[in-house]
Order: structure tokens, then C-alpha cells, then sequence
């Protein structure tokens, strides 16, 4: 599925990436600036979550938000150089629960994805993007 949108129009996005989304597992595929994080913030907002403060987690490398009966982990895997850190991170754990996983910079991870949604982002304009979801 390919979505354009207006950046005034990223809550109904969000809502309709939840309603195509067959899997609690989403990769966040674009350069940096291109509205990863934002899009993350209004699909967190659609699930219920009430923190005003959601951001790219680049240095604590996970971030955890609660949402209407769901809990929600939000990587940013930038700074992971080799596949062995996410193990020292307890990437298992977080694969293992039944939560939602909102991961930007996936590649290490995707060998370790059984069911998930890609997500990638294009930049038309300052404030127009275009996203592609593909079910894996």
C-alpha cells in the first residue's frame, strides 16, 4: 500500500497504518529528517499513549510508552554497529513479548523479524511524504 500525505494529515495516517498493519512489529525506513519520529509520535497517539515528550530514542537506544491497554518499544537502531549488541541489549526479550516494536534503522534487526511491517518513507516536499508499507 502507498500513502501521499500533507504532514496536516499524519494523525489519519497513523490510523490507517494501525488498521493495515497485520503484525505489532513495524520498521522505519528513511534518511534521517524525513519524519520517522513523527509519524511514530501520531501512530503512538492513535494507540493511546498520552506522553507529550515521545522522541527518537539515539542514545537510550529503546524507549517504552503505555498506551490504551498496549505497551509500546520504540528503537532507534542508528548507533548499533553489529548484529551481537542487540543481543546485549536483550533484543530477545523484547521480540519474545507481545508488545508493540516500532523500529527505526532495522537492518540488523530484520533477520531476527518473523512477521512485521515495512514502512518507508519518502520526502516529496517540506511538508508532503509519501510512505510504502509491505507486509513481511
Amino acid at each position: 500500500m502507498t500513502i501521499t500525505y500533507h504532514i496536516d494529515e499524519i494523525d489519519e495516517v497513523a490510523a490507517r497504518v494501525l488498521a493495515f498493519a497485520k503484525a505489532k512489529h513495524i520498521t522505519f525506513n528513511a534518511p534521517m529528517g524525513s519524519g520517522k519520529t513523527t509519524l511514530i509520535k501520531a501512530i503512538c497517539k492513535q494507540l493511546g499513549v498520552e506522553e507529550s515528550d515521545i522522541s527518537s530514542p539515539t542514545f537510550s537506544l529503546v524507549n517504552e510508552y503505555i498506551g490504551n491497554d498496549c505497551k509500546i518499544y520504540h528503537f532507534d537502531l542508528y548507533r548499533i554497529e553489529q548484529e551481537e549488541e542487540l543481543f546485549q541489549i536483550g533484543i530477545e526479550e523484547y521480540l519474545d513479548s507481545d508488545h508493540y516494536l516500532f523500529i527505526e534503522w532495522p537492518e540488523l534487526i530484520l533477520n531476527h523479524l518473523e512477521s512485521f511491517l515495512s514502512l518507508s518513507i519518502s520526502k516529496q516536499t517540506a511538508s508532503k511524504r509519501t510512505i510504502h508499507l509491505t507486509h513481511h
